[in-house]
């Protein structure tokens, strides 16, 4: 790897050295060693900063039940974002991320807990508010397309599109006028 690159990354994002997560202040995360942020799937400290406060408050903190975390919890969605923005494997995440199986579970843990969805919610509306709008949208705008099925996939979730002449499914999404993600839906064309 050439030195500038190394250089370069380190000055456009470079880790803060005090980590004001929750995971680093009250947890075990402060144990291990501070990794260097290089991908561009990871958050910038403005990204951060916007991002900390909207984090819930986990259990074990307000004393109902649960361990510290291990990891910190930039790191964690920093591989999050990671295998979501280059589409690999949760086993193919890089090294100076936390073992992938503790990433995965985290991650499927916010999924199950609505943690995930309600996160996107808040960001959503942040970024409404910022543009001058009210939290919640008057309108929406709704389009569906239709996706052809493999056939492998079975016959119950997937349908006929009689208007477009496909087999398979739909996906629905419903986005505000800035074109912000309300809801996504898949269903049986």
């Amino acid at each position: 790897m050439p030195q500038s690159f190394v250089l370069a990354c380190v000055e456009s994002n470079s880790p803060s050295l005090s980590c004001d997560c929750l995971a680093h202040r009250f947890g075990n995360a402060a144990d291990g060693p501070e990794r260097v942020r290089c991908y561009t799937s990871d958050m910038t400290d403005a990204e951060w900063q916007v991002t900390r406060p909207l984090l819930p408050i986990p259990a074990w903190l307000e004393g109902r039940g649960g361990r510290p975390e291990s990891y910190c919890h930039r790191v964690m969605l920093d591989a999050v974002r990671y295998v979501v923005d280059n589409g690999v494997k949760w086993a193919n995440l890089p090294a100076d991320f936390p073992p992938y199986r503790r990433v995965h579970a985290f991650a499927r843990r916010w999924q199950v807990t609505g943690l995930l969805a309600e996160l996107h919610d808040r960001l959503r509306d942040k970024v409404r508010q910022k543009e001058g709008r009210l939290p919640d949208p008057t309108a929406a705008i709704v389009d569906s397309q239709s996706v052809r099925a493999a056939a492998n996939i079975p016959r119950s979730t997937s349908g006929w599109d009689g208007g477009k002449k496909v087999g398979g499914r739909k996906r629905h999404l419903v986005v505000d006028c800035l074109g912000l993600v309300l809801a996504v839906a898949v269903t049986a064309a």
